[in-house]
């Protein structure tokens, strides 16, 4: 019986043909909507047994109903539930005759889609792939959202959300890194330390390089590295090394800001104090300013203008009427969101810069454009210096302050159980009496000279009866003593004087950061190359020879030493001759 709300069901009677055309002759033309067909009867001359579309048949039956439906509001319902229709109310007891499906050309067991199934299979293609099988939910109440029967399965392009970064080291040996799309700088630098098994002092950073243009900055410890690789171009890496400059102005913050280019201390006449200083910086509410004069390069010129310039929150402006600070006055060169500022690596005499002391800002979207690159010059490293720090505490303000502070917090918990922080050298050089048979530590200075001096002369008398007998062993004192130095890290063999300043530069020029290397003039002799109030000054280590016995000093034979370990231990303690003490090595660290 083709009845409403269920146009596909039908039901076989064996008086099919009679009470069809019965009820044909009883119902009104204007029951049949346009869209529906009456089946053709079999006894026609002109029929044809084919098999009839059974889509475009159902389709037809639905439209009619539709339309049979609109013209009332409701229908009475039979004893089984389905819908009499509309035109039939009058006559009692009369129901329509059901259409056989012989008569349409149909097999009763054929199935006829229904349009709400239809409907609703499209619904579950569109939620789940079609190339992907319903996988069942063995803990549904475990899962999200909650009673879901199906496991969802993700894509290709969703199952993995990693990228792959290459990151360098200063001898140019490279490691491929897997990172995800949210890693920072700073655990990136902390993954990096784990591999290559260095000393994790807080000091490393990843530096962003581009050789074409001859930039680099080092990244922020909060900076995303995958969105910063995004802005490289093909030829600029990642580097990985020390930067010991990276939060020193938060220790020595009046070493980084002079107060001739500071304007709140011209403006009050006297020294601000160092941490008032950071605060300015640090809070959005205040409006620090540095002022002084820089060197621009003219766009698309060798030419250079020296030019009065005040770097504020809102950006980099320069003065076009002297030292002028009215705002008609001031031109704006540079905002500081949407750059960046960079060390300029290639030289005074490629960009014929009036002084060596290059940096640049540049803006994050550019890659290889020359032209959009703003290049500057200052009068001396702690000016450079100054603008550069200033442009990062502005442009980051107290996200800077909580990077440097991220450290520190972690080794808090620890800090009431750990001894007070001793390096070894300092830890090593206790005085010891074993005469006996326990040892004792020497407390009495007096006592504890006398002891050294007393070991001193016993080790040179035991190596001068090592040198008669010439022993040829590789453990040999004197041997030693040549190539031991050699296994430290802040030893660097035959480098030039202008590669160490490079090294020295690139890792902060800070105070008590050195390097030791071998001397150009002397075949016999080395020479410390040590940093202090940002100007890199060189110390001559000469051999001296005593009772057969080669010793090493910065002095003159003052202050004599075994081997370079002893020597730079000695200074690591002790300022001696040397400006600073010895803090920082600078190392070099193959990945």
């Amino acid at each position: 019986m083709a009845l409403a709300g269920c146009p596909d069901y039908f039901l076989h009677h064996p008086n099919y043909q009679e009470k069809v055309d019965r009820s044909t002759s009883h119902r009104s033309p204007n029951l049949m909507g346009s869209g529906f067909q009456q089946s053709p009867n079999r006894t026609s001359p002109n029929h044809q047994d084919d098999d009839v579309d059974l889509e475009a048949l159902v389709n037809d039956m639905n439209s009619s109903f539709e339309t049979l439906y609109s013209h009332t509001d409701s229908s009475p319902l039979l004893h089984n539930g389905h819908a009499l229709l509309p035109g039939l109310h009058g006559h009692r007891g009369q129901v329509p005759a059901p259409l056989r499906p012989c008569s349409l050309g149909i097999r009763r067991s054929q199935p006829i889609h229904v349009h709400a199934v239809r409907r609703l299979q499209e619904e579950e293609q569109q939620v789940r792939p079609a190339s992907l099988p319903a996988i069942p939910n063995p803990f549904p109440e475990l899962c999200s959202p909650s009673g879901s029967p199906v496991l969802t399965t993700l894509q290709p392009n969703q199952a993995s959300n990693t990228h792959i970064i290459k990151v360098f080291g200063e001898d140019g040996t490279g490691k491929v890194v897997e990172v995800p799309a949210d890693m920072t700088a700073r655990d990136v630098c902390q993954l990096l330390v784990l591999r290559s098994h260095c000393v994790d002092d807080n000091c490393w950073s990843l530096v962003e390089h581009h050789p074409l243009l001859g930039l680099e900055r080092s990244l922020e410890d909060h900076e995303l590295v995958v969105q910063v690789q995004a802005c490289m171009s093909s030829e600029s890496r990642f580097v990985f090394r020390k930067n010991y400059a990276k939060y020193e102005f938060f220790k020595n913050p009046l070493n980084f800001f002079p107060e001739q280019m500071v304007a709140l201390c011209q403006e009050s006449n006297g020294t601000i104090p160092p941490s008032q200083l950071l605060k300015n910086f640090l809070n959005s509410s205040c409006c620090p300013e540095i002022q002084g004069f820089l060197y621009l390069k003219e766009t698309g010129r060798k030419s250079w203008k020296k030019l009065c310039m005040f770097l504020r929150r809102s950006g980099l402006y320069y003065s076009t009427k002297a030292t002028s600070k009215e705002p008609r006055h001031l031109q704006l060169l540079s905002d500081l969101e949407e750059s960046c500022m960079f060390t300029v690596t290639t030289g005074r005499k490629m960009h014929n810069a009036p002084t060596d002391y290059l940096f640049c800002i540049k803006p994050v979207k550019v890659q290889r454009e020359q032209k959009e690159v703003r290049m500057l010059c200052a009068e001396d490293e702690q000016s450079r210096t100054c603008w550069m720090t200033a442009f990062r505490l502005l442009k980051y303000g107290i996200q800077l302050y909580q990077n440097f502070k991220i450290p520190q917090q972690r080794k808090a918990p620890l800090a009431p159980f750990s001894a007070p922080v001793r390096s070894v050298s300092e830890n090593s050089l206790v005085a010891m009496d074993f005469s006996g048979r326990t040892g004792r530590v020497i407390d009495n200075p007096v006592e504890a000279q006398s002891a050294a001096m007393e070991e001193g002369h016993s080790w040179r008398k035991r190596s001068q009866r090592m040198n008669v007998l010439r022993s040829p062993s590789p453990l040999h004192p004197s041997s030693l003593s040549s190539v031991i130095h050699r296994t430290q890290l802040w030893f660097h063999g035959r480098i030039v004087r202008e590669e160490s300043h490079r090294m020295i530069m690139q890792q902060g020029q800070v105070d008590g950061l050195f390097l030791v290397r071998d001397s150009q003039s002397n075949p016999k002799a080395f020479v410390l190359t040590l940093c202090h109030h940002q100007k890199i000054k060189h110390f001559q280590i000469l051999p001296f020879e005593e009772d057969g016995q080669i010793f090493f000093s910065l002095d003159e034979g003052t202050t004599k030493f075994n081997d370079l370990i002893h020597l730079v231990e000695f200074y690591q303690l002790n300022r001696g001759v040397l400006p600073c003490k010895l803090k920082h090595p600078c190392t070099v660290i193959a990945l």
